[in-house]
């Protein structure tokens, strides 16, 4: 299902506006530097007094002259221009990914453009990912305008990489091409504040449906719910599933959490959508989320005053991919699939099959 303007800046962000435009693009026989790059002495204009822009550089046949970070400094309220030039030679550039980390709370995908929604449908992919023209692109030179939030000091890191296919906002090797390239931009004394818990309340997943209609899955990368026949593009961003077993002695204790990896098996009936279609890019390759369950030692008292990433540290990875007999006031500790520590809290159950019946929970995780 594709979505447009409004569903590719819906994930709950730091959204922020961003000049995008494409500095220079040529054929494969010509070169693609309009503008000189850091060291060149031969480009460019004599006497330009223009600052130097923060740029990094791949390139796949001549590694020894990448640049895979580059280093600003910003102010709040205003924006830093970073050019990021990656050139392939072997290797076929599909999506460009890039990600934002504030101040050490954890990178997220940044993809909000200062174009207008017909632009947005001719760059950007549904998972928000930049299109960068299938086949054909074997050399990019982009020039954005990254804006620096309203923080007293600290960095602001922005991560850039392409890859062959649909690749994973969490995942920088799944496909990659060429990257990843760092772009930090320091604002005051550069230092970053104890990273704080990514925190999310009231998250309502259904017991699902066979033919995938129901919002029964959920990702922790951005907060939102998912149908799961929203399609492929999602796959990546759904960590678990909700399902209401039929082992249980009474009804409340058959609320189930369940990874996506081994949601079909745990459920035990296959939802439609999960797996990947034999028709789907590269879907021998495709693999879904693990998360691991745990009954947590903490009470919901705990849980309410959790505040520092640091605090979740104790969490040990468990073997289970699923927990069942959920009830309301548990509190459940879990590892995903990046390494990524957190805690539920099951806050109301609405037992049953139907797909009207329905869980509750808040979440804290590490950024």
């Amino acid at each position: 299902m594709k979505k447009n303007l409004t569903s590719s800046l819906k994930y709950g962000f730091l959204v922020f506006t961003m000049a995008f435009f494409v500095a220079s693009c040529s054929s494969d026989d010509g070169s693609i530097f309009d503008t000189p790059l850091p060291g060149d002495e031969t480009g460019g204009d004599d006497g330009n007094d223009e600052p130097e822009v923060a740029t990094i550089v791949f390139n796949e046949a001549d590694p020894s002259s990448n640049i895979t970070t580059a280093s600003a400094s910003g102010e709040v309220g205003a924006t830093v221009p970073g050019r990021i030039v990656f050139t392939s030679d072997a290797t076929t550039q599909r999506r460009m990914y890039i990600t934002q980390n504030v101040s050490g709370q954890g990178d997220m995908p940044f993809n909000s453009f200062a174009l207008d929604s017909d632009d947005l449908d001719k760059v950007l992919n549904n998972d928000g990912s930049i299109d960068l023209d299938g086949a054909t692109k074997k050399e990019i030179d982009f020039t954005f305008e990254l804006p620096v939030p309203d923080i007293d000091n600290g960095q602001i890191v922005y991560t850039f990489w392409t890859t062959r296919g649909k690749g994973d906002f969490r995942d920088i090797e799944k496909r990659l091409a060429l990257g990843a390239g760092t772009i930090i931009v320091t604002v005051g004394t550069g230092t970053n504040p104890a990273a704080e818990v990514r925190e999310f309340t009231g998250i309502k997943l259904f017991a699902p449906a066979a033919d995938g209609t129901t919002e029964s899955f959920f990702s922790l990368l951005n907060k939102e719910v998912y149908r799961i026949n929203e399609g492929p593009e999602f796959r990546a961003f759904w960590d678990f599933g909700y399902y209401f077993g039929a082992s249980g002695v009474s009804v409340n204790e058959n609320a189930s959490f369940a990874s996506t990896s081994t949601f079909n098996e745990s459920f035990g009936f296959p939802v439609e959508g999960l797996e990947p279609g034999d028709d789907e890019e590269d879907a021998e390759n495709e693999t879904l989320n693990e998360t691991y369950f745990s009954t947590s030692t903490f009470v919901a008292a705990d849980f309410d005053i959790i505040a520092l990433s640091g605090e979740l540290d104790v969490i040990i990875k468990s073997t289970d991919q699923k927990i069942t007999n959920l009830a309301v006031g548990d509190v459940i500790e879990f590892v995903d699939n990046y390494g990524k520590k957190g805690v539920i809290k099951i806050t109301e159950i609405e037992a049953g099959f139907n797909n009207n019946d329905f869980i509750v929970f808040d979440v804290k995780i590490q950024p």
